[in-house]
């Protein structure tokens, strides 16, 4: 079991580096963040089930992950159609 405690350690460590490193693209920076929000489900899928609790929570933390990874897709695609690239050293935003 803790295996599963730490690779869902690593997985989050490893996005959160992930995150920090490539920061110039949107499209990595999104992918990261779902690689996070992966590793904190299946850390609270592991803590819900030694203590043998019922999983509706986990449920509506995916719906909420699946919200959140749409609103990021969407403000990719705007971006995309507006600048033409995913670079944030084209999106200014003071401008």
């Amino acid at each position: 079991m803790m295996v599963y405690v730490y690779m869902s350690l690593s997985m989050f460590f490893s996005g959160l580096i992930m995150f920090s490193l490539k920061r110039k693209h949107l499209l990595l920076m999104l992918l990261s963040i779902e690689l996070m929000v992966v590793a904190l489900y299946m850390s609270m899928f592991i803590y819900l089930s030694l203590l043998d609790n019922d999983y509706f929570f986990s449920m509506i933390y995916l719906t909420f992950s699946v919200c959140e990874g749409a609103l990021g897709l969407s403000v990719l695609v705007t971006m995309i159609r507006t600048h033409g690239n995913d670079y944030f050293q084209s999106f200014n935003l003071l401008w």
